[in-house]
């Protein structure tokens, strides 16, 4: 009888219990009608685990929060609070609770557990390698994690999420779970993709709009777009993340043109046989306009100035975006902020408030707190764990005492950007004002970036064949630190010196060593440059092509040079002086007609005033640089007329102009506009140019390594879709039997786009159009005689390794063949080019 008794009293108190826990949707027990009988104290005698094969009962148990000993009531709630903490732990896929036993007032429970499996690997069918690879990366799928439905149910969603975002609307996504007997409790999730085919937008249409054409409110939609057969390049998918912002746009656009009151009344997606149709019906509103603009607050300046340079007129288009950007930031030109804060008001600030609007006209006050001037306490500095303090505290133009301006923060901060030492994208300026005492503290965080590079390249020479380069560029060397062991980690580094050492060569045939070294704060105190440079390269030619030759040249040169930067006009501007000697040493070289063997001697002063503004050297936004340098030689021959005119002493004066600007189009597309020339004479009109430091033109301008041309000085100018010097159809300079010619010029239009901003690898694309041509003599100088060309192209810089760039150019205008041209030989108008360092010209 008693075993029957206790047998009752298990089942009502089980079912009792668990009629509170239907919520769970695992909970495996059976229900009965258990409501009337009352709750029973019981001391808990003990807890087993039953169904746990990998995880361990005791930690279980554990999360149960109940102990031996715990004082519960059955039915109760002590145990449906047991349940619901295991069953959080998100690892558990069914969880029922049976009472084992029952000894007086002690009862002893069974927790029977189903475990959920965990990931092993995933895998996706119905897709291209290329959207796994990108799936890959979003999706959440870690291996060993507990595979639960809410892990599955994410993993779905933002799967069909990455297809909607790219116009596949109807993309279906099921996930399979498939054993992995390779793994306990594991399985592996197989993911099912159907794309369907790609939904776009056919048609969108504007209803309401009276102002502006529908053609010109669809511009103002800048990702949502329609597809149609001409917009090839237009995606016409619907995202509804950027449709909402460009909604934002194109009521800012209404703003901008006066139509404060502008709203978009409905938008509808329309689902049709052809695609999608979206129809925004708005209501413009009226027009409205600035009429009285005053003053009040102010005392520094009068009204008279403040609106000068506001330079709103009264019946201009109502805009707060003009007055916002007037009031606060211009960068075109001067603004109300940039006239207080330039002057230490940091604590200025000034509030636009409408008190009048009548009819179309909107009345405006200005009213100001000038507070008072802000000098600046302390400038703290972050980030720059190579380069030494005191790198980036001399071209700071905030220093501690001065009065706060905003000008020179900014500027401060395209200083930094091109030491070339710091990622130019973080570069971080914070200023914290001190209301209490009127100061401000600066705080600059910086970003490391390698600046040194290597070079290690290969190439075809005309006249020694393969030839190797082995070069190495420390942009950031320290010859301070030079003299202790431990700072040769590879190399000592960290005071913004340029150490560049280069090898070049082909055997005996054909060697070049390179040594420069550039300080670019003499002193330490002011930007005043030096640098020095030594030179040595030998060509051997002839049968016999070894140390032995009788037949060479041999170049010696040495360098030395001090830059200062002006302050006058603006300290942009830099001026410069180099001082160049080089003997060249001939026997039975044809360097120059009638001199074969001998000495040649160089000596040249160089002077070249320079404006560089622009914000950033690797991808540059906005700014110039412009470049006037005149190479002299002593005028031997005007000194002495029986000078003999067999280049023993070179003589020549060459003048080199270059120009480039940027300026912002759109975003972080950038226009490019150069122009370059160059002019090479002699002092002595009765005698001919000798054949040092001419031109040559076309292809990539990098010149032909080894060759002679280049080691007489000659300045290689790049032209896209031609070939390069000396090789096929190449623009013709030569002229009375000197190669290279005696003036160019060459202009450039260039449009640039970045794809990736990354200081390791800073990538971008471009369109080019340009023109030029080299002249062998004054006489057939021509300015209006070029030769046209355009391509496409892409650079890549690369911290390590410098500039590489990729060209391909078309060009346009047919160059006449050179002398043993086979007949029938064509000139072929398309080049690739490859381009190895910055293409100054």
């Amino acid at each position: 009888m008693s075993i029957v008794r206790s047998f009752f009293v298990k089942c009502v108190l089980t079912l009792a219990m668990l009629g509170g826990l239907l919520a769970q949707p695992a909970l495996a027990q059976r229900r009965a009608s258990a409501d009337s009988e009352e709750p029973k104290k019981y001391e808990l005698g003990g807890i087993t685990v039953s169904g746990a094969r990998y995880l361990d009962p005791n930690t279980l148990i554990g999360l149960t929060g109940l102990r031996v000993g715990d004082a519960i009531n059955v039915p109760g709630e002590e145990i449906g609070k047991s349940i619901r903490k295991l069953w959080a732990q998100g690892i558990l896929g069914d969880v029922s609770v049976t009472i084992s036993r029952i000894e007086g007032n002690r009862i002893f429970l069974d927790y029977n557990l189903k475990e959920r499996p965990r990931l092993s690997k995933f895998t996706f069918t119905g897709i291209k390698k290329g959207q796994t690879e990108d799936l890959t990366k979003k999706i959440t799928l870690i291996r060993g994690k507990v595979v639960t439905d809410a892990l599955l149910n994410n993993t779905r969603t933002q799967v069909r999420k990455f297809f909607v975002n790219k116009g596949y609307l109807d993309a279906k996504v099921n996930i399979v779970q498939v054993a992995d007997s390779a793994l306990a409790n594991s399985v592996a999730l197989r993911i099912d993709v159907e794309k369907g085919s790609k939904i776009r937008i056919h048609d969108i249409a504007f209803e309401g709009n009276k102002a502006f054409s529908s053609r010109k409110l669809k511009g103002k939609l800048k990702k949502t777009k329609e597809r149609k057969p001409y917009k090839f390049l237009t995606a016409g998918k619907f995202q509804r993340s950027e449709y909402e912002e460009d909604k934002k746009k194109l009521l800012e656009f209404y703003n901008a043109e006066g139509y404060r009151d502008a709203t978009i009344v409905s938008d509808t997606l329309m689902r049709d046989d052809k695609g999608l149709a979206l129809r925004i019906r708005v209501d413009e509103g009226p027009k409205y306009y600035f009429r009285h603009i005053t003053w009040s607050g102010n005392y520094l300046y009068d009204d008279k100035t403040l609106t000068n340079i506001l330079g709103i007129k009264p019946g201009s288009p109502y805009s707060k975006e003009v007055l916002d950007k007037r009031l606060n930031y211009n960068p075109t030109g001067q603004d109300i902020s940039s006239l207080y804060l330039n002057d230490g008001y940091l604590f200025f600030t000034i509030d636009p408030v409408e008190t009048k609007v009548e009819g179309d006209s909107i009345d405006i006050e200005m009213r100001l707190s000038e507070g008072v001037q802000a000098h600046i306490k302390e400038i703290n500095i972050a980030g720059n764990t190579k380069t030494s303090d005191h790198v980036l505290r001399r071209t700071l133009r905030t220093l501690p005492g001065d009065k706060f301006n905003r000008e020179l923060l900014i500027r401060s901060q395209r200083e930094i950007a091109t030491l070339g030492y710091f990622d130019p994208e973080k570069i971080g300026i914070n200023p914290v004002p001190n209301p209490v005492d009127g100061t401000v503290d600066i705080n600059y965080t910086v970003v490391e970036k390698p600046s040194d590079q290597v070079t290690l390249s290969g190439g075809w020479g005309g006249y020694a064949g393969f030839i190797g380069t082995v070069g190495l560029v420390f942009n950031n060397f320290s010859l301070r630190k030079a003299g202790t062991l431990r700072n040769w980690t590879p190399v000592p580094s960290g005071d913004g010196q340029r150490l560049a050492l280069n090898v070049q060569a082909n055997g005996v045939q054909y060697q070049a060593y390179s040594l420069s070294f550039t300080e670019p704060w003499l002193g330490g105190r002011r930007p005043n440059s030096f640098s020095f440079s030594l030179n040595h390269s030998i060509q051997r030619t002839g049968a016999a092509l070894d140390a032995s030759s009788d037949q060479f040249i041999k170049v010696n040169s040495a360098s030395v040079g001090l830059g200062r930067q002006l302050r006058v006009p603006d300290d942009y501007f830099t001026l410069s002086n180099s001082l160049s000697i080089s003997r060249y040493q001939t026997q039975n070289y044809p360097l120059l007609p009638g001199f074969t063997t001998g000495f040649a001697n160089n000596i040249t002063l160089n002077t070249t005033l320079a404006r560089n503004s622009i914000d950033n050297p690797t991808y540059t936004r906005r700014g110039s640089s412009l470049s006037l340098s005149l190479s002299l030689t002593p005028p031997y021959s005007l000194i002495n007329p029986d000078h003999p005119d067999n280049n023993q002493w070179i003589e020549f004066h060459k003048w080199m102009f270059d120009a480039s600007w940027f300026t912002p189009i759109v975003g972080k597309l950038v226009l490019n506009t150069r122009a370059h020339f160059g002019y090479l004479g002699n002092y002595n009109s009765d005698r001919e140019i000798g054949p040092f430091e001419r031109f040559k033109m076309g292809g990539a301008g990098l010149g032909n390594n080894g060759g002679g041309s280049f080691l007489v000085g000659t300045d290689y100018v790049g032209l896209r879709g031609y070939d390069d010097p000396n090789s096929g159809f190449a623009i013709p300079t030569a002229q009375n039997g000197q190669a290279g010619g005696i003036a160019f010029n060459k202009y450039v239009l260039e449009m640039r786009y970045p794809v990736s901003l990354n200081p390791a690898a800073t990538v971008y694309v471009l369109a080019f159009a340009e023109a030029g041509n080299a002249y062998g003599s004054y006489k057939t100088y021509n300015p209006y005689k070029l030769y046209r060309s355009a391509g496409v192209g892409a650079r890549i810089f690369m911290s390590a390794f410098g500039l590489l760039g990729f060209d391909f150019g078309h060009g346009f205008d047919s160059v006449v063949p050179p002398v043993g041209t086979p007949v029938g030989t064509r000139q072929d108008p398309n080049h690739f080019h490859f381009i190895i360092g910055q293409q100054i010209r």
